[in-house]
């Protein structure tokens, strides 16, 4: 099979899937009384059945039409495969919103290449729209094409940015006060992958985070490069995939401003010896 048939045949796949898990994690959603949550570490990092039985689903359709794939799953961890191909699930990005009732989740996957993100599709099934990015195809909405924001400035647009427990408490206030500082305004949702094609569709300028997760971010990078913007370096392959990583996105035009926003900030926490958001999970 050639190189394109054989990227077609999975994108045919991760197209019907992510639908059919869409579809079970709402199940879930409309019953939330009845859902059984556990806590990983804290109260804003949890799991619940609902992502464990969309995680399983996603699995078990890869491991049927392509077993020599690997899956990298939030809840599953990492099963390395002989094809070149990895398969990278968020079964529910936002689960904490997801919980607790809120709209900001999503159902996210990226399909990496030897190390190279090719695939990013991500579905909303609360709100109906599926995000979607192919290597050197472009990106879309729904179907229809999507480009970042190209007129918007920093003092403009709004930026999506993200916070965790894996990163010093005092990193994001100093960042938001170094970005209102510089005229720019913020927002924050629980899905980081939800305000990331936020970026790829126009409604943000760009998105930062300190540290996130590959199956937080992987879809929604290369659905935003696929529509015009620009993000920073992230690892896509095994085993660096596992750290995590800073994560930065931003329209062109931006992305000067908000690099300069970053540095300033870092370099405040160094002179309070604060240390660097390097931490793993």
């Amino acid at each position: 099979m050639s190189a394109d048939a054989e990227l077609s045949a999975r994108l045919e796949m991760v197209r019907a899937v992510i639908m059919e898990a869409g579809a079970l994690a709402v199940s879930y959603f409309a019953d939330l009384h009845a859902l059984e949550v556990e806590e990983k570490i804290n109260g804003q990092d949890v799991v619940s059945v609902a992502d464990k039985a969309v995680e399983d689903l996603i699995l078990a359709e890869v491991r049927r039409r392509f077993p020599e794939d690997g899956f990298l799953g939030e809840e599953t961890g990492l099963t390395e495969g002989g094809s070149g191909y990895l398969w990278v699930v968020d079964p529910i990005d936002g689960t904490s919103c997801f919980v607790h009732g809120r709209h900001d989740w999503c159902v996210s996957i990226a399909l990496v290449k030897h190390g190279e993100p090719v695939v990013g599709i991500i579905f909303a099934p609360v709100t109906d729209e599926l995000f979607l990015g192919v290597k050197g195809q472009g990106a879309s909405l729904n179907g229809v094409a999507i480009n970042v924001d190209g007129r918007s400035g920093l003092h403009q647009g709004l930026l999506g940015v993200g916070a965790n427990f894996r990163i010093p408490k005092g990193s994001i206030p100093r960042f938001i006060d170094n970005l209102m500082e510089a005229g720019g305004m913020f927002i924050r949702s629980g899905s980081g992958a939800l305000m990331l094609v936020e970026v790829a569709c126009g409604r943000m300028i760009g998105y930062y985070e300190p540290h996130i997760n590959a199956w937080d971010c992987l879809a929604a990078l290369l659905i935003i490069r696929e529509a015009g913007g620009w993000t920073a370096d992230f690892p896509s392959k095994a085993p660096e995939i596992m750290d995590g990583a800073e994560v930065i996105a931003a329209a062109p035009q931006v992305r000067a401003a908000l690099l300069e926003v970053i540095a300033k900030t870092k370099a405040d926490l160094a002179s309070d010896g604060v240390p660097p958001s390097n931490e793993r999970g």
